[in-house]
């Protein structure tokens, strides 16, 4: 019997370096349709990429929790042949909380509720990285199966300084050693889930917030295995970040 996997999209934050508009449901750009020949979001970008995955069984997305940019706006995102009954791989919704974070928490405890849907494995991704590809995803799923814990890394171009906190740089640290952290991370369920639960208890007693589910991992459960990363694997964090090399596509499949 072959393993079961769910990914978890996560799409609830505010966006507000966007100047508060959602950048999950903008539209990519003018020339990059989905196939139904309609404006490609950034959303829909990301979750075609994993629906594209005959390995996926269930796409969990993370969204706002407002009425206004929740559930609703992200279903009217998406290429509506995504929802229609019986397509696979099955999409449901959960409200976000205040951090990516607990965003994720919720949505690998929701996975836990419904004992049909808690996988194997699961990946974990942001849903501002549209041009995440299939290759990426068939190999993270490969890699978390043989190490239970994987995370895909780009190197470093320029050299790295860690500084104290005078300002002062008080280390040196060698390319070779150091990479950028992308995202499909993937994890063995419910081990990520039950990391998920100390970092819960240990951010309330400290204060500490974390922003890496490989952090969360490292901490609670053990080591994470790396993967090359994918240059074209960029986050969108700014306006302009939606344009530029991505309007050279003209149809999402050209992309995948």
């Amino acid at each position: 019997m072959g393993c079961s996997v769910a990914a978890i999209i996560s799409a609830a934050g505010s966006s507000h370096r966007m100047g508060g508009l959602k950048k999950e449901y903008r539209p990519l750009g003018s020339n990059i349709t989905d196939d139904e020949h309609k404006p490609l979001t950034v959303l829909g970008a990301a979750v075609l990429a994993f629906a594209s995955s005959n390995r996926i069984q269930t796409v969990v997305i993370s969204v706002p929790p407002s009425a206004e940019k929740g559930e609703f706006a992200a279903r009217v995102s998406l290429p509506q042949g995504l929802l229609q009954t019986g397509a696979k791989p099955r999409i449901f919704f959960v409200p976000g909380g205040r951090t990516r974070r607990i965003s994720v928490h919720h949505a690998l405890s929701w996975l836990s509720v419904l004992p049909a849907e808690a996988p194997d494995f699961v990946l974990i991704h942001d849903g501002a990285r549209p041009w995440v590809n299939t290759s990426l995803i068939e190999r993270t799923i490969d890699a978390v199966i043989q190490h239970k814990a994987v995370v895909p890394l780009l190197p470093v171009i320029e050299t790295p300084k860690e500084i104290d906190e005078a300002g002062f740089v008080c280390r040196h640290l060698p390319r070779s050693r150091v990479g950028t952290a992308q995202t499909p991370q993937a994890f063995a369920y419910p081990a990520i889930l039950r990391a998920h639960e100390m970092a819960a208890e240990h951010e309330l007693a400290t204060h500490k917030e974390y922003t890496d589910d490989a952090e969360v991992w490292g901490e609670f459960i053990g080591p994470v295995a790396v993967i090359p990363g994918s240059p074209e694997n960029r986050k969108i964090t700014f306006p302009q970040d939606l344009y530029g090399e991505q309007e050279r596509g003209t149809d999402v499949w050209e992309r995948r």
